[in-house]
């Protein structure tokens, strides 16, 4: 089993590190050449305009939306949250996967300088809260019927599950807890024995 981080843009060595701490191969995606040698893939934080952009420009974007639809899991934090979602309230003209039904706005919990960290539960890891880093952070304002919240900040959902998609607000990358990455490569193990 090999995960992939897609390589374009943002926290990308954060994600291989934390990879490489739970003994999951892990390879930066840029093409479809590189797609097609992984089993999951982790979307990670940083521009979702310019990742948008440079998926399209690869030719990664229609295919990655086309495997997802088909069960391929992907996990995406941050501006990677963004570009699974079905809607950008905040910027409408915003093209993205949509494959994940909710609705996001970006920047929701304010700009960098508004960056913080708090202590939530998200019993799907276990019952020790999960320390989450938010920055320049989507805030999810809708959920569908077909989403799993995992976990919330303040009334709002911050961590969700649809299937073998999974995404969240906040980057469990720049932390040291490693559960995030352990629940996704059970999730990208199983789906690569099914």
């Amino acid at each position: 089993m090999k995960i992939g981080v897609l390589g374009m843009q943002g926290d990308i060595e954060e994600h291989m590190a934390m990879l490489e701490k739970i003994g999951v191969p892990a390879i930066r995606v840029k093409s479809l050449k590189h797609l097609n040698t992984v089993n999951g893939l982790i979307i990670p934080g940083g521009e979702s305009t310019t990742m948008v952009k440079l998926l399209k420009k690869t030719g990664l974007f229609e295919e990655l939306k086309k495997r997802i639809e088909n069960g391929f899991p992907v996990y995406g934090t941050c501006a990677g949250m963004i570009i699974l979602a079905n809607k950008i309230v905040s910027h409408p003209e915003q093209d993205s996967l949509k494959v994940l039904n909710i609705s996001v706005n970006r920047n929701g919990y304010g700009r960098q300088v508004d960056s913080f960290e708090v202590e939530i539960p998200i019993p799907i890891v276990g019952k020790k809260p999960f320390r989450a880093i938010f920055i320049r952070a989507p805030r999810i304002v809708e959920v569908e019927e077909d989403v799993e919240v995992l976990a919330t900040y303040e009334g709002s959902p911050v961590m969700v599950r649809k299937g073998n998609i999974f995404a969240s607000s906040f980057h469990p990358e720049i932390s040291d807890d490693t559960r995030i990455h352990e629940l996704f490569a059970k999730v990208v193990e199983n789906a690569a024995h099914s």
